[in-house]
């Protein structure tokens, strides 16, 4: 025989009012960001063969310059019988690519 146990009823929430498992945040909760800031970035690609891919020196030579230029590599894409290498970086402002200093006194 069950044995049933008096409990005082749910009283209902009020409408309008989100419950905490309803995915609504409360009013004044800042939600953090996590992972990298947000950017805009700026992408290239590279096309190469199969051959290219695999023969040792073409692929590391691109992505050595491109490195050198602020690149990395995103993705590769499958192209049937080629490879698109996708590079991005992150873009820069005007600010950026100004750059300043002090130049050199000349001689006279």
């Amino acid at each position: 025989m069950p044995i049933h146990l008096e409990e005082d009823p749910d009283e209902p929430d009020e409408p309008g009012e989100p419950t905490p498992g309803d995915g609504a945040a409360a009013p004044g909760t800042q939600i953090p960001t996590v992972g990298m800031p947000n950017r805009e970035w700026e992408y290239e690609t590279h096309v190469l063969t199969l051959a290219q891919v695999v023969d040792g020196g073409s692929l590391v030579k691109i992505l050595k310059e491109a490195g050198a230029d602020g690149w990395e590599l995103a993705e590769v894409v499958d192209g049937g019988e080629k490879r698109v290498l996708l590079m991005r970086r992150p873009k820069r402002s005007s600010r950026e690519a100004r750059r300043v200093g002090f130049a050199p006194p000349t001689r006279n």
